[in-house]
């Protein structure tokens, strides 16, 4: 059954990720909130391996594409407010084959659907120096652990990658977004995953990108001084394990400052 809710939320927070998101989400809530306001509506598409274009596997585990899942159809449905949206950990489609202009029109059909939402938007962009400095054993080494039915060589997934990140520069111009160059001193051994002990300031950074609001959260002092932690743990609305369908109604989650979250 869903989760019954009894505080109005402030604002919707909509968060697309892969496995950085996935690994920081009550984090990221967390951080959005002091600077926005809370409860929230949270709407969370994420998951390692996780992208934007494609349906994707993770061991046994199948998920859509971020374009096609369940978020946009519940951003139509629902009742409008204040909107903030964070894309993020882009690039795993160029792991799985698609070509540039593929990845691009699947972020840009996400940009499109929140902007029609009035949402603010921040995009991190590619990590190209972190990814620029990965050698071939450990390109070959990461690609066979996280993609294993890849077959793209080092200098064609940077060639590719470059592409996607120019585009993505070109978009943010033209559809008035924010986009996030990321800083190379982030990022692990694998040249795409943010380190550890990093992650607060990390994403602290990120979501200064967003535009002030002018106007200050209504945070009580345990909200700010406390981190979150899930009163019930989000559930996917949709997802494979060994192929087999798996549903489940949204919003499944519930933080302890009474957000709810839908995961898609």
């Amino acid at each position: 059954m869903p989760v019954s809710f009894r505080e109005t939320p402030q604002n919707r927070l909509i968060l697309l990720g892969a496995s950085n998101l996935t690994l920081s989400l009550r984090l990221v809530i967390h951080l959005m909130q002091q600077r926005f306001g809370a409860p929230s509506e949270i709407l969370a598409a994420v998951g390692h391996g996780r992208a934007y274009g494609i349906f994707s596997e993770a061991v046994w585990r199948g998920l859509p594409g971020f374009a096609e899942c369940g978020v946009w159809r519940q951003l139509r449905e629902t009742e409008s407010r204040p909107a903030y949206a964070l894309l993020t950990d882009i690039g795993n489609d160029i792991l799985y084959g698609l070509l540039p202009e593929q990845v691009l029109h699947s972020v840009e059909a996400c940009v499109e659907r929140l902007q029609q939402q009035s949402a603010q938007i921040v995009v991190t962009g590619l990590p190209m120096t972190s990814i620029e400095h990965l050698s071939e054993w450990r390109f070959l080494l990461f690609r066979n652990l996280f993609y294993p039915s890849c077959r793209l060589s080092r200098s064609e997934t940077i060639d590719r990658a470059w592409a996607v990140h120019d585009g993505l520069a070109i978009m943010a111009a033209r559809r008035k977004f924010v986009l996030h160059e990321q800083k190379p001193e982030w990022f692990g051994m694998d040249g795409i995953h943010v380190n550890y002990w990093q992650r607060e300031a990390y994403y602290r950074e990120i979501i200064q990108q967003f535009p002030d609001s002018g106007t200050k959260p209504e945070l009580c002092g345990d909200q700010r001084k406390f981190f979150l932690t899930w009163q019930q743990r989000p559930e996917f609305a949709f997802k494979t394990l060994f192929g087999r369908a798996i549903y489940r109604p949204q919003p499944s989650g519930l933080l302890t400052d009474a957000s709810r979250v839908s995961k898609y």
